[in-house]
């Protein structure tokens, strides 16, 4: 059983402050944790009802384990239909962002995306097509709110999110630099070439002027039909597949 104080610490790593000060956030699900669990994030502790101690006593006994109430499992989780095994999760430190990180490979940026759901895609997205590298900028949401964790199912066990001053490291990278705008370029006739930059941006207002005019190309997924928008998520998924068809064409 928990104790209050603990209970609370972890509920408390749903708000990005106590996630920041703790340097932990929270995986929820077997199928999640076990993707943390076998990659390069440390697992400070997992908890799960009774019910998944067949499951959860085959883990790595470094693990530290603790077999709580299905009372408890619900006061922690952030879901209206709770998992039943969380795992405590330390926040990697990620060394500097550099240039040369960025190089011979394509990686996506994103200006001010604000929605969990759209981040979770997103980070799910980038790894099904083996892109390593995120580049946020500062207000884009946090990687480790529960939302996009829950919504990225696994994947953000494997690729690396950087939270960067954008227009800083856009004037530095010396790369191509893609970015998703109307009246730009079709995207079914761009060379993206072998490496560069795809900048998506915020979803209600695309990208900000001081990062538009750092764009080397605008690209535009063509309409044919009469929707307004296409929702981020989805955009960068049509821009990550059109660079995989690219790389596939020059085999």
């Amino acid at each position: 059983m928990l104790s209050k104080s603990q209970i609370s610490l972890l509920k408390s790593l749903q708000n990005k402050k106590e996630r920041k000060e703790y340097g932990q956030f929270l995986v929820e699900g077997y199928k999640s944790v076990i993707e943390f669990i076998n990659s390069p994030y440390k697992i400070e502790a997992i908890y799960h009802t009774a019910s998944f101690d067949p499951k959860v006593l085959k883990l790595s006994q470094k693990i530290n384990l603790y077999n709580i109430s299905v009372t408890d499992i619900e006061k922690i989780s952030s879901l209206k239909t709770p998992q039943e095994v969380i795992a405590l999760v330390k926040i990697p430190q990620h060394a500097p962002l550099n240039n040369q990180k960025l190089r011979q490979k394509f990686s996506l940026v994103l200006d001010g995306v604000q929605d969990p759901g759209n981040m979770g895609t997103i980070i799910r997205t980038a790894d099904w097509f083996g892109i390593d590298d995120i580049v946020c900028s500062d207000d884009t949401v946090d990687a480790y709110n529960p939302k996009v964790v829950q919504a990225s199912m696994g994947s953000l066990a494997r690729v690396n999110v950087h939270y960067v001053d954008l227009s800083t490291i856009l004037l530095q990278v010396g790369l191509p630099v893609f970015g998703a705008m109307l009246n730009g370029e079709n995207i079914y006739k761009t060379n993206f070439g072998d490496e560069g930059l795809i900048v998506m941006g915020n979803e209600g207002n695309g990208l900000r002027p001081e990062i538009e005019r750092l764009i080397s190309k605008a690209v535009t997924i063509p309409r044919a039909g009469k929707a307004e928008s296409l929702n981020v998520g989805i955009a960068t998924a049509l821009f990550c597949a059109e660079i995989s068809r690219n790389k596939l064409g020059k085999q």
